[in-house]
């Protein structure tokens, strides 16, 4: 008689939270992906004008999935906080929908919309990526590198190219949003502050944990 086959452990709480996030990270990864590559390949081909008509919608719905990622944070699904979360979704938020689909005209008069676009796109795919591989529990290190080190140059570009258009945008809006435009403005400085130190303190932390593990991983050899 044939022996039965033991029956697969159930799933957990954390076991379905983890396919979970592999599932929302690999999606967000392939959509961010798929924004770089319009951006690379409009820009050279019909120049940054054509960039909003061609990803413009596409970003807006893409962003606005990152919703989801303050509620992961509210309710404890990943350790990011909650405070640096919704200070960094909104202000995305803020800029596809109060500012860019609002004011259609400033991503088709300046590059600096394209390159907010790169900016966003190429640090949103290595993000999601690590995020993938981390919760698969092998991470390259060169995936490790370029997550806690691109935004030393991409951030300073993409906080830039979202302040021009915010500018741009209060130049062209009427009363009262050309006044909100300028306080929003007012507060990039203290916010971008806020988000770029954090950054560094996660690079710092990550960085010590990746060369313990290194010199742990030397002497068991």
């Amino acid at each position: 008689m044939a022996q039965e086959r033991p029956s697969p452990p159930p799933l957990t709480r954390s076991d379905v939270a983890k396919e979970y996030l592999s599932a929302y990270n690999s999606v967000c990864a392939l959509l961010w992906l798929s924004i770089f590559g319009r951006v690379v390949m409009l820009v050279p081909l019909t120049g940054y004008e054509s960039v909003y008509e061609g990803a413009g919608d596409f970003t807006k719905w893409t962003q606005t999935v990152a919703v989801l990622e303050i509620l992961h944070s509210a309710f404890g699904l990943v350790r990011s906080p909650l405070p640096t979360t919704l200070l960094q979704v909104t202000s995305r938020l803020l800029l596809v929908w109060a500012v860019v689909d609002r004011f259609p005209s400033v991503s088709t008069s300046t590059p600096f919309y394209s390159s907010m676009l790169l900016a966003w796109s190429a640090t949103e795919v290595v993000r999601y990526s690590y995020f993938v591989l981390n919760l698969r529990g092998s991470v390259p290190t060169f995936m490790t590198w370029l997550r806690y080190n691109m935004f030393y140059v991409l951030y300073p570009v993409g906080i830039s190219s979202e302040a021009v258009l915010v500018w741009k945008a209060s130049e062209v809006a009427g009363e009262p949003w050309k006044w909100v435009g300028w306080g929003v403005l007012g507060l990039y400085v203290p916010g971008s502050y806020v988000l770029y130190t954090y950054m560094i303190t996660q690079r710092t932390k990550a960085m010590k944990g990746k060369q313990a593990e290194t010199r742990n991983r030397a002497v068991t050899q």
